[in-house]
């Protein structure tokens, strides 16, 4: 690994990884802790070839070439890692998300391709499944826009009346404390069948959970949970440690994304904006290098082509 100090803030990163074998050498060093891996058969002996960077199996049956891409969300892509490693710390390190179109003037690549990188990045931001425990809350929002604000034309050809909302339900719980994670989801409604099994699948049995005065979350207390709520409809907020105010924030930060960088989101790929946010938000305390550095860690094994994309 280069002898330099490693970087801490993006002009010192993009100076860092502007030589191309120091951007092979880490995302290789995060990758293959005790040493490359050969995806096709899984061996450990290889060479390197220094003047195309790749690694030769010496297996006898194997022999084939592969490089530090193949089998992560870089794999047939042509934009060099400089770059990508550039995208991936600004979108890690980003409270309120980038857009495509300013990824792409920031890196030089046209506006599509930043597009398709940082939906990659998007996939790599997914984690596995974790249970939330101790004191959780439980809140729900609607992310979209307002079905009287499109044009006629769109009214009838999707049967929206003027004045019926054309939003999306996304679902969300937060552990209090200091590092207290979000586990949040988009959902097709707001019904008990919806909102019930998510907090079975995402909170431990006899966790605490707040809620609001939904007869949705209601069972709850039959299901092992201890559960109390609040009535936002008789405008209480606060009642003692019963509250949501902690899962509301994390909604404000979404929607802060989504309204203020992105501005219209297509709701096939909403999930994929809450994953970012989700992820920022569950490493909120760990360094831009931290963030920076875990993300890339986890970018194998997961794979998006162009074509799954915009099916």
């Amino acid at each position: 690994m280069n002898s330099d100090r490693l970087p801490t803030t993006l002009i010192e990163a993009i100076r860092y990884f502007s030589d191309q074998d120091v951007c092979v050498e880490y995302v290789a060093k995060l990758r293959w802790e005790d040493g490359p891996v050969c995806p096709a058969c899984g061996g450990t002996e290889h060479s390197y070839l220094t003047t195309r960077r790749l690694w030769k199996c010496k297996n006898r049956e194997c022999h084939k070439q592969f490089s530090v891409k193949v089998g992560t969300i870089f794999e047939d892509s042509a934009i060099p890692l400089d770059k990508w490693l550039a995208a991936i710390w600004l979108i890690a390190n980003s409270k309120n998300g980038i857009s495509s179109h300013e990824l792409g003037r920031a890196i030089g690549i046209t506006q599509k391709s930043a597009w398709f990188v940082l939906h990659r990045i998007r996939l790599a931001m997914q984690v596995g499944h974790f249970m939330l425990d101790g004191e959780v809350e439980v809140d729900e929002t609607l992310i979209g826009g307002l079905g009287e604000n499109m044009h006629r034309v769109r009214h009838a050809a999707e049967g929206i009346d003027r004045g019926n909302r054309n939003k999306q339900t996304v679902v969300g719980a937060r552990e209090r404390g200091e590092g207290g994670r979000v586990r949040a989801k988009v959902v097709k409604d707001r019904k008990k069948r919806t909102l019930l099994p998510f907090v079975q699948d995402n909170v431990i049995p006899g966790a605490t959970v707040y809620t609001d005065e939904s007869s949705s979350y209601l069972d709850l207390r039959w299901e092992g949970f201890k559960h109390a709520a609040v009535n936002h409809q008789k405008r209480e907020y606060v009642r003692g440690v019963v509250t949501t105010n902690g899962i509301e924030n994390f909604w404000s930060l979404l929607k802060r994304g989504i309204k203020g960088t992105y501005v219209q989101v297509d709701p096939a790929h909403l999930f994929r904006y809450v994953d970012e946010r989700t992820f920022t938000f569950n490493e909120r305390n760990l360094t831009d290098l931290g963030r920076f550095s875990l993300l890339l860690s986890r970018v194998s094994g997961k794979r998006l082509t162009y074509a799954e994309l915009i099916s």
